[in-house]
């Protein structure tokens, strides 16, 4: 059945059968239209045929036939009423999650506004009579919302107009003159905007709680990071260790073997030795043998007595091989010293190792200052190299520049803490390096020492290593450092020079007391004909 309202010039295409547009419209004798199927069931059910609109009783049942040009213009009507359907859903009916208008039968069309006194949403049609009949203007208004039952006082009916603030509850009229009669009752809009406020204020925090959670987020994630350097640089510590290690313990394994196979090589020597000489004493006694042999046949009586006093056969030509012996070589011990040895050995590798990596955790990376560098002195760009170049550069003759001394500083200067930085001396026949005093002379020709301000370390003629610690102590080094590192440690008074790529420490400045800034300080010695041309490299730290 149809439940939609039509307009009256409609009424003419409904059947008044089924209510709805005519299919396959019939008419009667009497004048009356209905759907051929209707009026065939109508009839099928009664007693008598007769017309349902004016009850004209017809003695036989008529034979009915479709009227074709009234059945045309019923389903154009019934086409255009769908499609009329159709938009009208498709743009005003409530969709899911809408307020729907509490009037529309069928398809409810969405809400425009809810009535807080009629408690009832209305669509743009139904919402018409509020808009303009006087006594509806004065209903309150709202945006459309469910449960307006909800906006009622409970207790008495009435719309929940004011906000309570000593109970924190919305109250009606009525329950300000009987249950909250003395509490600190206002208007809801009053309540509204403090509430707002209150919310906007809980909405700060709250951002700023996930503000601080935020950086804590990130915090944490640089923690992270950090334990994971740390780790990587524990590992490649680790393995740098333990390959050192291993290679002392194959060193020693072959040195061992090395001395058991050199007493094995010793003993067979002596044996093959022993053995020459017997077969040669062997060959000698076959030979007096077969002498013997033959004499011994003869029946010459005169030649008999004759050579056997020439053969002399009571002494053959041996030697007393009763006391003669070849004693296995003793290996006794052999292998306890040796793993004794090596076990000092990887205790003395293994502390200069820790030692080193751990003054390298404290690396800087230090440039040299064209600004302090003696006008013979050429620097890199990139200021991390400088050599000696034989020509007096024409540059200003500032406080912080040396002029006698081909001497450079750093930019960077340390005043507490802890730093290491290392520096590449190959190929290089004389340099001095280390660390200076900011109050050091600059302009005149001194003698280096801790006392003026100077801790270092100096190579002389390419294989002369002193400390300047005035006076100097002359050095004796295994092997030529390739690259020196240098550590400071300033609370604790201390100056240490490394052979970085041994793992091996070269000198230490200890008990000295610093109050002043310290600058790294570089001397890459005279060019002396290009045997000296190598420069002075400050190189990034790689932990060992």
């Amino acid at each position: 059945m149809a439940a939609v309202n039509y307009l009256r010039s409609e009424d003419q295409f409904l059947c008044s059968i089924c209510l709805d547009v005519f299919t396959d419209p019939v008419s009667t004798s009497c004048g009356h239209n209905f759907c051929k199927t209707c009026i065939n069931v109508h009839w099928d059910t009664k007693d008598q045929c007769l017309c349902p609109m004016c009850k004209m009783v017809f003695n036989t049942r008529p034979e009915l036939h479709v009227n074709t040009l009234f059945s045309e213009i019923a389903a154009q009507f019934k086409s255009a009423q769908q499609e009329a359907s159709s938009r009208s859903s498709e743009t005003q009916a409530a969709k899911p999650g809408e307020v729907p208008c509490d009037v529309c039968t069928g398809t409810r069309l969405k809400a425009l506004k809810s009535c807080l006194v009629c408690l009832v949403s209305y669509c743009e049609t139904h919402l018409e009579p509020h808009l303009t009949a006087s006594g509806l203007k004065r209903h309150q208004l709202i945006d459309p919302v469910e449960n307006l039952e909800d906006r009622m006082c409970t207790k008495h009916d009435k719309p929940l107009e004011l906000f309570c603030k000593t109970d924190q509850t919305c109250v009606c009229m009525l329950c300000t003159v009987l249950d909250h009669k003395m509490h600190d009752v206002v208007p809801m809009k009053e309540g509204y905007e403090g509430k707002k406020a209150e919310l906007g204020k809980t909405e700060a925090e709250i951002q700023q709680m996930i503000q601080q959670r935020g950086l804590k987020i990130e915090e944490i994630k640089q923690s992270v990071g950090l334990s994971e350097k740390e780790a990587g640089r524990e590992k490649a510590e680790g393995v740098q260790i333990f390959t050192s290690l291993k290679e002392s313990v194959e060193r020693g394994l072959k040195e061992l073997i090395d001395t058991i196979e050199e007493k094995q090589r010793t003993a067979e020597k002596q044996a093959e030795g022993f053995i020459t000489e017997l077969e040669q004493e062997i060959s000698e006694l076959m030979k007096r043998r077969t002498e013997v042999e033959q004499l011994s046949r003869s029946e010459d009586h005169l030649h008999l007595l004759q050579s056997v006093q020439s053969l002399n056969i009571h002494h053959p030509p041996t030697k007393d091989w009763t006391e003669v012996s070849v004693c296995p070589p003793s290996y006794e011990g052999t292998v306890v010293r040796a793993a004794a040895q090596l076990e000092e050995k990887l205790s003395k590798e293994i502390k200069k190792l820790l030692e080193l990596t751990r003054v390298q955790r404290f690396a800087v990376d230090v440039t040299l200052d064209p600004d302090t560098a003696h006008p013979k002195l050429i620097l890199s760009v990139d200021g991390k190299q400088v050599y000696h170049g034989d020509v007096w550069k024409v540059l200003p003759d500032n406080p912080e520049r040396f002029s006698v001394k081909t001497y450079v500083l750093t930019k960077q200067s340390f005043s507490s803490g802890r730093f290491y930085f290392e520096v590449q001396v190959k190929d290089k026949t004389g340099w001095k390096l280390g660390v200076a005093r900011e109050s050091i002379k600059r302009k005149k020709d001194i003698k280096l020492s801790h006392q003026r301000g100077y801790w270092s370390l100096w190579l002389k003629n390419g294989n002369e290593y002193r400390a300047l610690a005035g006076p100097s102590v002359l050095l004796s080094l295994k092997s030529r450092p390739q690259k020196v590192g240098v550590y400071v440690d300033y609370e604790e008074g201390l100056v240490s020079f490394y052979d970085a790529d041994a793992a091996a420490l070269i000198y230490s400045f200890t008990g000295c007391h610093f109050t002043k800034k310290l600058f790294p300080f570089f001397h890459p010695g005279m060019n002396d004909c290009g045997k000296n041309s190598a420069p002075l490299i400050v190189s990034p730290v790689r932990v060992n």
